[in-house]
């Protein structure tokens, strides 16, 4: 399996967001002198309209985007998962209700219920993270579901049944396992999104508050000085192009290496 490029550009944004504090920078340092500078030899990728280094500011912004991904993902799999498994597992009354959920969720663009949420919950990354998990599992829920409905009349799972493993042994060690790979790839995806999401939310105002750092945040700022400063808005929109096209690219080449009847 070959990832090239995607790996490197996600290994840098990995490293950047974990180790870009030991890095001595100063995302919120002013220097009035070099208002609106472009990137030069000396000044990397140049200053804002209030004298920040982006370099420093594009840094913070990955730790931010890192950290909602991440944590977005991690909650949004693990509930998403559990409430599908269970779910198509049980059957019955449990079921139906939980696909009503689903569909009730999914009636609704994702983004603008997260907006819609970050609204009421106030500004702030907790509360973004909050706003795109509740989202987020509704895709985990229904993959996962579909995953255990194909396979819940398997013989292994019908001799562990007989044998009286309870209900939980069997969703945790004979069904998860075998569903994994497909909610690896969902959440190589979902990655991607979340880190869109969180730059949304963040342009609206709705994301991290100043000074703290967001790239969504930098290229709202960058907005009103696009013809004399287009650097505010290139820096950070072309780090956020780079990073999502890596996401999808690696987990269209992960969905491809984990395909078995493909290979």
């Amino acid at each position: 399996m070959r990832f090239s490029w995607p790996l490197w550009i996600l290994a840098l944004w990995a490293f950047l967001a974990l180790f870009g504090g030991w890095l001595g920078l100063s995302p919120n340092e002013i220097h009035l002198p070099k208002i609106l500078h472009g990137p030069g030899l000396h000044t990397w990728l140049g200053y804002d309209d209030l004298g920040r280094p982006l370099w420093d500011r594009l840094v913070a912004g990955a730790r931010t985007s890192f950290l909602v991904a991440v944590v977005v993902v991690m909650l949004s799999l693990l509930a998403g998962t559990l409430i599908g498994a269970v779910s198509a597992y049980a059957g019955g009354w449990w079921d139906h209700l939980v696909v009503r959920v689903i569909d009730i969720f999914l009636a609704f663009p994702g983004i603008l219920l997260a907006i819609a949420l970050a609204g009421l919950l106030g500004p702030g990354i907790n509360n973004v993270i909050i706003a795109l998990s509740v989202v987020g599992w509704v895709g985990f829920a229904r993959l996962s579901r579909a995953q255990v409905l194909s396979i819940k009349h398997r013989e292994h799972v019908a001799a562990a049944h007989a044998l009286g493993t309870r209900p939980y042994m069997i969703i945790f060690r004979h069904i998860l396992p075998l569903i994994m790979a497909p909610l690896i790839v969902e959440a190589t995806f979902a990655v991607a999104g979340a880190v869109i999401s969180e730059a949304g939310l963040s342009f609206l105002g709705l994301g991290v508050q100043p000074p703290a750092a967001s790239w969504g945040s930098m290229i709202r700022d960058g907005a009103h000085y696009l013809l004399v400063a287009p650097h505010m808005v290139l820096v950070p929109g072309v780090m956020l192009m780079l990073v999502v096209l890596a996401v999808n690219l690696l987990g269209d080449r992960l969905r491809d290496w984990l395909d078995v009847r493909g290979r």
